[in-house]
């Protein structure tokens, strides 16, 4: 759970929210920062306004979802409107808070690296809007995906959102990957932090990977992938089941 002065991202939202911010400023440990690609649509937008691979994607949605980084609450109004018992869960407190307030009706503040048997069974794990980065390196992913398989049926589905680093000429991105390979690091596993005035979230790593990385890691971890949309830019929905 974020402490107060740390809950940037959580503070983005809340302005977000009154009008007052579109996007957050991120920061990579080069040194290199810009501002989220995506703005407030990313965090409130309906279902009307989600990219077209996530339209696709939630159409798999069955039984009960675990929301994982579930930030505003749009993928849980969404699910609760179409009847489905779903958690939403994220380490920021504000961005539960504005959750709650917003109509989400069963939210957690938690991390990922937190979910276990606990919190239930669950037909459906969604991580949408990138946040198959969540996962933040390669063994962390691997760990987390076995324990998911462990506490869904044979029947569960994860529908994840993930960015292709690859698809980029930009030259300090293409450094950066040299970098972290350098360092024995995935390419796209990038070290960056949220700021939004005086409040700043710690370092955390957020994992991008392309389509066939991440058929790679899935494969030791029972799960495969189903379906892709690809939005031919540089993310991409994944529909996936168990092997």
């Amino acid at each position: 759970m974020l402490k107060p002065l740390q809950d940037a991202y959580g503070q983005v939202l809340i302005a977000m929210h009154k009008g007052l911010a579109q996007a957050e400023i991120v920061e990579r440990e080069d040194g290199f920062i810009t501002t989220s690609a995506f703005g407030k649509e990313l965090y409130f937008g309906t279902i009307r306004q989600w990219n077209k691979e996530e339209r696709q994607a939630i159409k798999y949605a069955r039984g009960r979802v675990l929301d994982i980084g579930c930030g505003a609450g749009r993928v849980a109004l969404y699910l609760q409107k179409k009847g489905h018992d779903s958690l939403s869960i994220d380490n920021s407190p504000l961005a539960i808070k504005l959750c709650k307030e917003r109509g989400v009706i069963h939210t957690k503040c938690m991390s990922i690296l937190e979910i276990d048997k606990s919190l239930g069974s669950f037909d459906t794990i969604v991580m949408f809007g990138n946040n198959f980065g969540l996962f933040s390196n390669a063994k962390r992913a691997k760990m987390l995906l076995k324990r998911f398989h462990k506490m869904t049926p044979d029947s569960a589905r994860l529908l994840v959102g993930s960015a292709d680093p690859y698809r980029t000429t930009l030259k300090t991105h293409l450094l950066y990957h040299q970098s972290n390979r350098r360092r024995g690091r995935m390419s796209g596993q990038i070290k960056l932090r949220i700021r939004y005035n005086e409040f700043c979230t710690p370092w955390y790593d957020y994992l991008m990977v392309s389509i066939d990385e991440m058929s790679q890691l899935l494969k030791p971890t029972g799960w495969q992938i189903k379906h892709i949309f690809d939005s031919q830019e540089f993310t991409y929905t994944a529909v996936i089941e168990k092997a």
